[in-house]
């Protein structure tokens, strides 16, 4: 039931050109409305328009909030039942580029994991580090010949999807379960994600990820509130509303058997796991999210790092909306509803574009450009905010923090400051064709050191 999507769907130098036409076409439109019927009028059904956006968003958060506070909870504590019957075989795949500060915590998270070991196998890619990453992972292959380790030669491409693809073709295991290298999953995390393979309409199951630095910065205390809300309230209110969860790329699983029949992970992509959702799901298959498969990953510390993580984000989500919208729109394996939503999601990275010229209508109307009334653009401004602390709200009280925590909300200003940036950058730079090539997310490691991992010396 291949849907034929191929992997350079949007890629080439005639999508560039399209991209580049319709960013003209926009801009030519918003000219001659200007010209014909002038600034006051113009910008008033601008701010109009953005209104009626940011109604929708907020009554989509709103809604997931709802969902997330009914029932949230007793699906986090569902207990474990029915998994002696089914086991099926399981390959771990972890792709490494440079992570020396980060891999023995994970190696020991994986080599901890409660499977079948006759059931289980853990290929870990060392892709071409240039640190003591593939020493590290040798040095644990030796002491522990559950792991095997694969190691790609430099240039060998793709980033994480030519890695895991890699990975992949040494297995025949039934289900993949992917993590990334800083990441330490619970023991329990495998025989939660692969019960859901029962029901065959099941293409890919995603766990929940948790900060486990949240206070080593005040920046990793902000991701670590964003995270509570994004797993705790958004993905579960998407699974509950619609059941239309994403594939968030760490921490999740796949059947292997449809991963190779669509042509393993796209390397023509910077956010592998937003395009595999979208494949699977016009291919007739579904997600599921299960709150209860907890994996634990670091969060970034610098505002730097930040910038560079969340704009790779930005710019690959919305590079999914631009490959996939007409196929979106035109399979029949979702309905209306469920268009309008995978839609939405895939709107996500640019709404905060669309915050920004909200912000920047609210400047022109102090300045006394724009006829809006006050009341338009005090909802206008309120909208842009109240949606997602609903949600970051529900998810401190989901995710049970201390009293205190709630002045870490105080610290989604810059961030959602620093969104608005990332976005716009990468909207222009996407619609405009700048080249950009995966990039990975650096670590600090301050919390993943080992006092069991083995010694470099144990190698040969």
């Amino acid at each position: 039931m291949n849907t034929g999507v191929p992997h350079q769907a949007g890629h080439g130098p005639a999508a560039r050109d399209s991209y580049r036409r319709a960013l003209a076409t926009h801009f030519g439109v918003l000219v001659a409305a200007l010209l014909l019927f002038g600034v006051d009028r113009t910008l008033g059904c601008l701010a109009t328009t953005l209104n009626v956006v940011f109604l929708i968003f907020f009554f989509r958060h709103l809604g997931f909030a709802v969902a997330a506070a009914r029932w949230a909870e007793h699906d986090v504590n569902a207990p474990l039942v029915g998994i002696e019957t089914y086991v099926p075989t399981i390959a771990v795949l972890v792709a490494c580029k440079d992570e020396e500060l980060v891999v023995d915590g994970m190696v020991a998270a994986l080599l901890a994991l409660d499977y079948p070991p006759d059931a289980l196998t853990v290929v870990v890619v060392d892709d071409a580090s240039t640190d003591g990453t593939g020493a590290r992972l040798d040095a644990w292959a030796v002491a522990d010949p559950r792991l095997r380790v694969l190691h790609r030669e430099p240039g060998a491409g793709g980033g994480k999807s030519g890695a895991l693809n890699d990975a992949l073709a040494l297995t025949d295991s039934e289900i993949a379960v992917i993590f990334d290298a800083d990441h330490q999953p619970e023991s329990g995390v495998l025989r939660r994600l692969s019960r859901h393979f029962r029901d065959p309409r099941v293409g890919a199951v995603m766990g929940r990820c948790v900060v486990r630095n949240g206070v080593e910065s005040s920046l990793a205390s902000t991701i670590f509130i964003d995270y509570l809300s994004g797993y705790l309230v958004n993905e579960y209110g998407r699974q509950a509303l619609f059941e239309l969860p994403a594939y968030g790329g760490a921490n999740c699983a796949v059947r292997t058997s449809l991963i190779r029949a669509l042509g393993g992970w796209n390397p023509d992509t910077v956010t592998e796991d937003t395009d595999l959702t979208l494949r699977l799901l016009l291919d007739g298959y579904r997600v599921r999210y299960d709150p209860s498969a907890v994996d634990f990953e670091e969060a970034v510390l610098s505002s730097q790092r930040f910038w560079k993580q969340r704009y790779r984000w930005a710019r690959g989500h919305q590079k999914c909306l631009r490959d996939y919208w007409r196929a979106i729109l035109r399979t029949p394996h979702l309905s209306v509803m469920e268009k309008v939503e995978t839609m939405l999601f895939l709107w996500v990275y640019h709404v905060p574009v669309l915050c920004g010229m909200g912000l920047l209508l609210i400047a022109l109307h102090a300045i006394g450009l724009g006829n809006s009334s006050v009341i338009q653009m005090v909802s206008l401004s309120a909208l842009l905010f109240a949606g997602p602390f609903c949600e970051l709200a529900v998810g401190l009280v989901l995710g049970r923090v201390e009293r205190r925590a709630v002045w870490t909300l105080v610290g989604f200003i810059p961030a959602f400051g620093m969104s608005i940036m990332t976005a716009t950058k990468a909207y222009f730079e996407g619609m405009l064709g700048t080249t950009y090539t995966w990039s990975k997310t650096a670590r600090s490691g301050a919390t993943s050191v080992v006092a069991d991992a083995p010694e470099l010396e144990s190698v040969g």
